[in-house]
């Protein structure tokens, strides 16, 4: 069919985007429906874990247990070809126990280093504030340098590396709670709701079909470690305008002067806030940040790092609730 002359063909008047995020969606599509063979729901949890893996970030996952949040921590490591650990932390875990010791080798008379389970891309930690403040700070200071120096020795981490911690909210016996400078350093905090009736019943026919096989079995690696590493780059390289860079700001700088707030965000924060809208952008197929990829990635990296006054705590007001007042007060730039 003939294109009149006075009409455009409808590629030439579309947007084009500068940066080709075609292959990184794709890769998105696989991650997810691989997890869907076996998660039900959980749609937010699965799209802030990818956008976490692509901006670079770790996750704290929050939930009663038995909600998926180890299987799908465990079901995403695997649709990735990387190398994965899991630790359980315990009361009576030690440095050593995460980080790796020196062992003396009787054949040569030295001392060799004996790599501990944090030698891997994604780990997952169940249960972290189980574990006593001296090893949760080792912990935390291998996930922002991503190096551990023992004996004199500094070791890189081999890249991607990320962190995906659990926690459960109820039982507080036996637990040691997350210092806020330790919480700051996770991109996002993600709260694991109950499945809905309908959803409770997929669960069921699931786990029903799954007779003599695992979960795990049915899940296949569809992306590499490296290409992670490429997509971060992509993510990197996503436009956002100065008005948007002014209205993050002025979301976070609202936080520090809220009278119900007793403990703001900090400028960590506002650039957690621009790195995961870059990659909300990125999963969208868009190389431009809008309004909107940044009211999706404010809570999750918010909800952590604000403190609610005892006051507001007691009458029932989460901190949740807090941001979503501050973003509906702060206008968005047109």
């Amino acid at each position: 069919m003939e294109i009149p002359n006075n009409e455009e063909p409808q590629e030439n008047i579309s947007f084009e985007n500068r940066i080709d995020l075609s292959e990184l969606q794709e890769s998105v599509f696989k991650i997810k429906q691989q997890l869907k063979k076996v998660i039900v729901g959980q749609k937010d949890m699965m799209d802030l874990l990818i956008v976490a893996l692509l901006a670079d970030g770790h996750v704290l996952i929050e939930g009663v247990p038995g909600v998926a949040k180890t299987i799908t921590a465990k079901l995403l490591a695997r649709t990735i070809d990387v190398g994965f650990s899991r630790i359980q932390f315990t009361p009576d875990l030690m440095p050593s126990d995460i980080l790796g010791t020196s062992v003396f080798n009787v054949k040569t008379s030295e001392f060799e280093f004996k790599k501990g389970p944090i030698f891997s891309s994604m780990i997952l930690i169940d249960e972290i504030n189980r574990a006593p403040a001296k090893t949760q700070a080792a912990l935390f200071e291998v996930m922002e340098e991503k190096q551990i120096t023992i004996d004199g020795q500094t070791f890189k981490l081999q890249e991607p590396f990320v962190v995906l911690a659990t926690q459960n909210p109820i039982e507080q016996e036996g637990t040691y709670r997350l210092p806020e400078a330790q919480l700051d350093r996770f991109l996002f905090k993600i709260n694991v709701d109950y499945p809905n009736a309908d959803e409770e019943l997929q669960i069921l026919l699931k786990e029903q079909a799954l007779e003599n096989t695992t979960k795990a079995s049915k899940i296949e690696t569809v992306i590499t470690g490296a290409k992670i590493v490429e997509f971060r780059n992509l993510v990197n390289q996503i436009k956002i305008e100065e008005n948007l860079l002014k209205y993050i700001a002025n979301i976070v700088v609202n936080t520090r002067s809220n009278s119900f707030l007793y403990l703001g965000a900090s400028p960590r924060a506002s650039i957690a806030i621009l790195g995961a809208s870059k990659a909300f952008a990125a999963i969208e197929g868009r190389d431009f940040v809008t309004p909107e990829d940044i009211k999706r990635a404010t809570i999750p990296v918010l909800q952590h790092r604000v403190i609610v006054t005892p006051e507001r705590e007691m009458e029932g007001l989460t901190s949740k609730q807090i941001i979503e007042q501050i973003i509906e007060a702060v206008e968005i730039p047109r």
